[in-house]
């Protein structure tokens, strides 16, 4: 396996980082994670957009260009020998001697992954995922924007831990407010009284890539798509509900808690965004190796 380190790709286990690294120390930097199909990069454009804007967010300069950062991703997977493919982006502040101050961080670190996409077992898509519903509450956008895709992960972990010790699938995580976010790595939609309802960005949910193609071919297919609040008693009387994300593409949920939702899983409109979501998925891979 090989890994890009900075400025080289070494082996895995030449690939070190200093533990003074403030990514390390302090969770600061940033990550994307995109998917490969057949040696193509699913929707790369927004991926290296988001992760140009979650820099921007924490004031740390992208230290490569578009093209350059093109270039890296697709060498990764032919080191690698991969074509269907998880391939993983960290960006840290880099290291610097002990303190919050950004500034004693001359150089960001930059480390690419990748690793052979495992997908999930058929079954799952076939009888749903079960949600646990969180205690933990998402970040509040007052204290961190949910645009930034932050190493320092903690809300998310320890509302995975709720979904872990429960034995579910995930976490289905709330705000504030009490109104309905995100899980701990996707994103939801329900259909309710035949309209495809998902959490508004300024709920605090991250606006995925996934989540934003979803929209898109819903649309695109005739369905009415909503954008707003919701109250977690409105999913738990849901018809249907799934999840997104780069690696789930578009899951079904069969239960969110200890109430099932819906009368089959998954029902007519998951299944029929599931198939629009193949059928389509071609016309958003970069070009082939």
């Amino acid at each position: 396996m090989e890994i890009f380190l900075n400025d080289k790709f070494v082996a895995r286990d030449e690939a070190k980082i200093s533990v003074f690294d403030h990514g390390f120390l302090y969770g600061d930097g940033v990550f994307e994670t995109l998917r490969a199909y057949g040696g193509r990069l699913f929707q790369v454009e927004h991926h290296l957009s988001r992760l140009h804007d979650s820099c921007d967010l924490i004031g740390l300069s992208s230290p490569f260009p578009k093209t350059r950062w093109h270039e890296l991703l697709k060498e990764i997977l032919r080191r690698n020998e991969l074509t269907d493919a998880s391939v993983r982006v960290t960006i840290s502040r880099g290291e610097g001697e002990l303190g919050l101050d950004p500034f004693l961080c001359p150089r960001p670190t930059v480390v690419i992954m990748a690793k052979p996409w495992r997908p999930y077992s058929p079954e799952l898509r076939e009888t749903g995922v079960h949600l646990t519903v969180g205690t933990v509450r998402r970040n509040p956008l007052v204290a961190q924007s949910p645009q930034i895709k932050s190493l320092s992960f903690l809300n998310n972990i320890l509302a995975k831990h709720e979904s872990i010790r429960a034995g579910s699938f995930d976490t289905l995580m709330l705000n504030i407010d009490g109104f309905l976010t995100e899980c701990t790595t996707s994103n939801v939609f329900f259909l309710h009284q035949e309209q495809l309802c998902t959490p508004a960005v300024n709920c605090g949910i991250l606006q995925g890539v996934t989540r934003d193609i979803v929209i898109m071919l819903a649309g695109e297919a005739g369905m009415t798509v909503v954008e707003s609040a919701f109250t977690l008693d409105q999913v738990l009387v849901a018809e249907e509900c799934f999840i997104t994300n780069t690696g789930l593409e578009v899951m079904p949920v069969s239960k969110i808690g200890a109430k099932h939702i819906g009368e089959i899983c998954p029902g007519v409109v998951t299944t029929k965004v599931q198939q629009l979501f193949q059928s389509n998925r071609h016309r958003f891979l970069d070009g082939p190796l």
